[in-house]
């Protein structure tokens, strides 16, 4: 256990163990030294989905906000960063952030939504949590969720 898995352990975060995904997708791909995580929903830990709808309609920006943290730690989850480098610790930046919000036509915060991701990339990671970032309103997502993510991290060996 590092640095990291303590801080998750304060923020009361629990990753679950990994989850077979019943495609040929994957979840993270890896360049030289940097890591191509595919997009990931606001899930609970048997991949089911915490949040539906567009927000600023079914759910409400409070809401959206708790979908973007809980995005964050699917992000982080087992199947997808910690399983590929083993060790969180490996992060040695969140780079590039790009979120997509499913939003009502008169919904125009996107932004204070995908604080919800980088407030919990910043708790976790410090300054190596600070990133650029999109935040950008779409009028649809898969299954109806009301936040995908998507990441590129820097790791070292």
């Amino acid at each position: 256990m590092g640095f990291i898995d303590d801080k998750l352990r304060e923020a009361g975060i629990e990753l679950p163990t990994k989850l077979q995904r019943g495609t040929g997708l994957v979840p993270c791909v890896q360049h030289g030294n940097l890591l191509f995580v595919s997009g990931h929903g606001p899930a609970d830990n048997d991949g089911k989905l915490l949040y539906r709808g567009r927000v600023g309609a079914e759910v409400s920006p409070e809401e959206a906000y708790d979908a973007a943290r809980a995005t964050g730690v699917q992000l982080l989850r087992s199947i997808s960063i910690r399983d590929h480098l083993g060790d969180l610790d490996r992060v040695d930046r969140i780079v590039k952030a790009l979120a997509f919000v499913n939003s009502a036509d008169d919904f125009h915060e996107q932004p204070k939504v995908v604080h919800g991701f980088s407030d919990l990339m910043i708790e976790i990671f410090g300054v190596r949590g600070q990133h650029a970032r999109s935040a950008i309103g779409t009028s649809n997502l898969p299954d109806n969720q009301p936040v995908e993510i998507e990441l590129i991290v820097a790791i070292r060996d």
